[in-house]
């Protein structure tokens, strides 16, 4: 039989009314008294109700997470971090996939907001006044996306293209294409963004191709453009339109890395068991989830104190197979870019 809340409490010596401070508000409970109760929970494996609890706190015990879609294995990986880190605050986590429709993010925000104590919104496609708009009454923390002072985690994205470029510009490529993510991406604006200062920096030229959905098919659509922009290398949105590049390319007889170099972007895992296997610049997926969540949970202590907090997590360029030295009619004649 399960253990109760009147077995907690007899052998740990207190009142069935300290043992539910002691779990669900711990701040107002002394710490030796209320260490003892959850030693002593844990020993008889005690799992406290969540309803009678939220009864009694006003929370749920739940959180809301909002993709863009749950398919893309970058999304995958985010869910695994904010589920960890919520999982070790005894939360719940909801999850939601907007299929990439930014007008369903709001919607699925009103919605989600009488269920849980708090929403993270990972990579919203909505616009910034809409998502300022969004009211007070449910906390929201954003990941991949800056608006106002709303807590949020990001990346950085202009950094990670400096690296991509600064490599492909050491290997004699002169002219760089870009397959651009959605228009309504904040990601591929940030990344726009780091493209056309470090495509300065380093004295190539770059074809901006685009936008494009951030999927396989994506890829597969904007291979024959990369081919007829005179481009040698060609960074990609993210892995997953890497990957559908890569396929056109090998359809269309263009050997990567020796016919055009290819860069992906996230560091999904099957990046690594393509062959040959993708260059890419890696984002710190499990971190940025897990980060989120503390943003978040830092809110809800401290009653919307917290809402200015932000937090930018490294970029990194994993260097693999797909990425070679330009042929050599087109690199420059005394070897730099």
């Amino acid at each position: 039989m399960a253990a109760t809340i009147r077995d907690v409490a007899q052998a740990a010596q207190v009142s069935q009314s300290t043992v539910s401070r002691a779990l669900s508000t711990p701040e107002l409970v002394n710490p030796e008294t209320r260490a003892r109760v959850v030693s002593v929970a844990r020993r008889l494996g005690y799992e406290p109700n969540r309803a009678a609890r939220g009864l009694i706190t006003g929370r749920t015990g739940n959180l809301g997470l909002i993709v863009p879609d749950i398919a893309n294995p970058f999304f995958s990986a985010v869910v695994k971090g904010v589920q960890g880190a919520a999982r070790a605050a005894d939360y719940s986590v909801f999850i939601a996939d907007t299929d990439e429709e930014s007008e369903s993010e709001i919607g699925l925000l009103r919605a989600l907001s009488k269920q849980v104590d708090g929403i993270i919104l990972c990579s919203p496609r909505a616009p910034d006044d809409e998502l300022e708009a969004v009211g007070p009454g449910t906390p929201v923390a954003l990941m991949n996306r800056r608006v106002g002072d709303r807590p949020s985690v990001t990346v950085d994205n202009a950094d990670g293209m400096r690296q991509a470029v600064e490599h492909l510009a050491a290997l004699g490529h002169r002219r760089i294409a870009y397959v651009a993510g959605p228009r309504t991406s904040w990601s591929n604006s940030e990344r726009e963004r780091g493209l056309h200062r470090s495509i300065a920096d380093t004295g190539t030229d770059l074809a901006h191709l685009g936008y494009f959905p951030p999927q396989f098919d994506g890829g597969v659509a904007a291979a024959d453009l990369v081919i007829a922009s005179g481009a040698t290398a060609v960074i990609a949105y993210n892995d997953v339109v890497a990957l559908g590049l890569m396929s056109r390319l090998s359809a269309r007889g263009v050997a990567v890395p020796e016919g055009m170099s290819v860069v992906g972007c996230d560091d999904i895992g099957m990046s690594s068991m393509t062959h040959p296997a993708l260059t890419t610049v890696a984002v710190p997926k499990h971190e940025a989830g897990r980060a989120t969540v503390g943003l978040l949970l830092s809110v809800l202590a401290e009653g919307g104190a917290a809402s200015a907090l932000h937090r930018e997590l490294p970029t990194q360029l994993i260097v693999r197979a797909t990425t070679g030295v330009a042929r050599a009619s087109d690199r420059p004649a005394d070897g730099h870019s």
